[in-house]
């Protein structure tokens, strides 16, 4: 049997990893922390350039981690990482989370963060991290809703941007409100014991608010969305250029404010 892959809509350009290497345990598995201990055995799916892999090697260490992607120069960048950090429990392999070539019942945990928006059969997906996921442990997912992404002031460009984004998304086979989604799909995976929550990003402070609507200003018109929407035909460059100075504007907004919300899940097999 073989599963249909979605396009990566974001791709791997500077703008977007400056993003990705944001991402830390703290701000984005925080709900996962309690469940962590040393001496594990974690599988960390689509680990992107790898900052969450290398935090959550140490918390497990002298336990081991393997991280996945779907393509070696995507993992190349998580492999960096854990060099310059010095870490040595890390193993690394390329692998289809539709089709995972490990074995059962292998990890005391199993981590996606921001994947299964991305896939093209989350339900799936699920199914193949509850199968490696050893008795007793447990399957940690969380994901961006981006139909739940909320700011002030709203610049009609933002409102463009949100539309194009899940347009594009959608196209490329995944779905970006999945936040919402993640315990219906973990019930159709054959999960009944399920922890449901719910944390969020905010961009409030000058700084922030500088950092974000700067890497979204250059995003919308350098990272693959851009020339996924160019090539479909769904913006013009003249779009992306306005909503990029939208998203410059938002920034400069003294009572500028943005949050995102996601979904989690603890799900135990």
């Amino acid at each position: 049997m073989t599963f249909k892959n979605a396009v990566y809509t974001h791709g791997h350009h500077e703008s977007v990893l400056r993003s990705h290497r944001w991402r830390t345990v703290e701000n984005s598995a925080a709900y996962l922390l309690p469940h962590l201990r040393p001496g594990m055995s974690l599988l960390d799916v689509g680990c992107g350039p790898g900052t969450i892999t290398a935090e959550l090697a140490a918390l497990v260490a002298p336990g081991t981690v393997t991280a996945v992607e779907v393509t070696e120069d995507a993992l190349a960048l998580a492999r960096a990482e854990a060099e310059r950090r010095g870490l040595s429990n890390i193993e690394f392999a390329v692998a289809d989370v539709h089709a995972l070539d490990l074995p059962d019942d292998a990890f005391d945990v199993v981590h996606a963060h921001q994947v299964l928006q991305h896939v093209g059969d989350p339900v799936q997906a699920l199914r193949e991290m509850r199968r490696v996921c050893a008795p007793g442990g447990v399957v940690a997912v969380r994901d961006s809703d981006y139909a739940a992404f909320t700011w002030f002031p709203r610049p009609p460009e933002l409102d463009e941007w949100l539309s194009l984004y899940q347009r594009v998304a959608r196209a490329n086979g995944g779905e970006p409100d999945a936040g919402r989604r993640l315990l219906s799909w973990a019930h159709q995976a054959g999960f009944s014991d399920v922890t449901a929550s719910a944390s969020a990003w905010c961009f409030a402070t000058p700084e922030d608010r500088d950092w974000w609507g700067g890497m979204w200003a250059e995003r919308i018109l350098k990272s693959d969305m851009a020339g996924q929407a160019l090539a479909s035909g769904v913006a013009t460059e003249d779009d992306l250029r306005r909503i990029s100075r939208g998203w410059l504007a938002w920034a400069a907004e003294r009572d500028g404010w943005l949050s995102i919300l996601h979904g989690e899940l603890i799900c135990r097999p």
